[in-house]
């Protein structure tokens, strides 16, 4: 059987001088995002190379479960309090194991 297990690496770069609050976001979104069927693994990490930069480190069972957390950040709310807090769009690689 194929592993459709779907791993996400997400890179949000904070507008200068929200470095904090877009932390805090990250962190309050993770138990929440947790319990979402079909999440494997919902992680922040700040870059040691470019400081206030968060990177969201992923896994979703399915393509299909990864859709369904976009939609829920999406009609939440979540997506637009992000989108002011971000410099730039958030940078998406999906993967997969070999």
């Amino acid at each position: 059987m194929t592993d459709t297990t779907v791993h996400l690496i997400a890179r949000l770069v904070p507008q200068p001088g929200k470095e904090e609050a877009l932390a805090q976001t990250m962190l309050a979104l993770i138990p929440k995002v947790l319990t979402e069927p079909g999440c494997l693994a919902y992680g922040a990490h700040e870059s040691l190379d470019a400081p206030g930069v968060i990177i969201m480190v992923e896994a979703w069972a399915d393509q299909a479960t990864l859709d369904t957390h976009a939609a829920l950040l999406e009609s939440s709310g979540a997506a637009a309090r992000l989108g002011d807090l971000l410099a730039e769009p958030v940078a998406m690689e999906r993967l997969r194991a070999l």
